[in-house]
């Protein structure tokens, strides 16, 4: 089963990170947030649960992984910070990087917390900063991003991203934080009375 999840983890980055999304789609926007999306959520899990021991160097507090995942994801949603990643090579690079990296950092450290309810609420967290800058996306009155990216305003695109967001990040982690918080309690769970 972990090698299943490690090479479908693989899989998927090689997709999202090799395959001109945007210029076979036309959505700039929808592409990034799928990208992003499919980077912490489904490819950072499956590797963190394939690769289990060999990425328990990246194991920290859940929490701390948590404010540092949140940091960068919303560093990059600044204006000027992804119109650098939309406009750069190099920045996209970063970018993609970044989210891979915190990504693995949040499940890791959730994953293999010596307290499942701890990993549990590092996941709930991340899952409610996510939800709030999906719906950020999804409610801002104009395309945030079009201007300093020097593209044409898309706000419908825009809108598909945020829930994007929302419609993979929120039961991913959800799930995920639920399954954390049974097992843990399972694990506590008194023997059975003889």
């Amino acid at each position: 089963m972990t090698r299943v999840a490690t090479y479908l983890g693989f899989a998927l980055l090689g997709l999202l990170w090799l395959v001109p999304l945007e210029r076979l789609t036309g959505a700039a926007f929808p592409v990034h947030m799928l990208r992003h999306m499919g980077l912490v959520a489904v490819v950072a899990p499956l590797l963190a649960f394939g690769l289990g021991d060999q990425l328990r160097w990246l194991m920290i507090s859940p929490l701390i992984a948590t404010v540092l995942e949140f940091m960068v994801v919303w560093a990059w949603h600044l204006p000027h910070l992804h119109g650098m990643a939309y406009l750069l090579p190099a920045g996209f690079a970063l970018e993609q990087g970044s989210f891979l990296i915190v990504g693995l950092l949040v499940w890791v450290s959730a994953l293999r917390a010596h307290n499942g309810l701890a990993g549990a609420g590092s996941l709930l967290l991340t899952s409610m900063h996510m939800t709030l800058l999906g719906a950020l996306l999804i409610l801002a009155p104009r395309d945030v991003f079009a201007e300093i990216c020097g593209r044409a305003a898309d706000l419908g695109g825009q809108q598909l991203g945020g829930l994007l967001m929302l419609g993979i990040g929120t039961p991913v982690y959800l799930i995920a934080g639920l399954w954390l918080v049974g097992r843990d309690l399972r694990s506590t769970d008194p023997a059975p009375q003889t």
